[in-house]
């Protein structure tokens, strides 16, 4: 269990709080005026969800390597050698070499497993990633594709196809690594777009606020 940044103060805080107010009303009043510390603390110290399946071993095996996905109007993505996923220079994400996906304070998020199924914290199924495409968490078809030359195609649920920018870097045996990442921008739009999840990071929406 963690509590988020500052959340220690504000324990504190209701800590006080409920220290002053204990002696000066009767048992079952006291509580009326603190329900907000109460309930703040009980926030703050709530258990974490539980990690993905896999999560201390890894799941599938993962080159990585830098590579750089230049997208039209949006700020490029870059995966650093080390791992890290930044957006706009912004750490987003962190993936590394057995499949697992931290968060950007570095917390479980998901776990690409064996079989190809990437599988979140809670159990929450992220869809599935092969070597060049990827199928949304609610269809075995494929949703979005990396093709040889590095540019993203996303696949319109009326046959339209769609080019998301261009990989550059992912020629290599990190073209899985790219289709992951490729992945997790993808189930954040569907988010985004009103299909409820999870939350990714600070600042951004998937279930994935990256």
């Amino acid at each position: 269990m963690r509590a988020p940044r500052g959340g220690r103060a504000a324990a504190e805080v209701c800590s006080w709080e409920l220290g002053r107010y204990a002696w000066q009303v009767p048992l079952l009043e006291r509580w009326v005026p603190l329900l907000p510390c109460l309930a703040l603390v009980s926030t703050l110290f709530g258990c974490t969800p539980s990690a993905p399946p896999r999560w201390a071993e890894g799941g599938s095996l993962l080159a990585i390597s830098p590579a750089r996905w230049d997208r039209p109007d949006e700020d490029p993505v870059e995966i650093q050698a080390n791992g890290r996923v930044v957006e706009g220079g912004h750490l987003r994400f962190v993936i590394d070499r057995v499949g697992r996906v931290t968060d950007d304070d570095y917390e479980p998020f998901a776990v690409l497993q064996p079989d190809g199924h990437l599988i979140g914290t809670e159990d929450n199924a992220l869809g599935y990633v092969g070597l060049s495409n990827a199928a949304p968490p609610f269809s075995e078809q494929a949703w979005l594709s990396l093709l040889p030359s590095g540019q993203v195609l996303y696949f319109e649920p009326n046959g339209d196809r769609t080019a998301a920018g261009v990989w550059h870097g992912c020629e290599g045996p990190n073209r899985r690594a790219c289709t992951l990442v490729t992945q997790l921008y993808a189930v954040r739009h569907y988010r985004r777009a009103g299909h409820g999840g999870v939350t990714f990071g600070v600042g951004v929406g998937v279930g994935v606020g990256f």
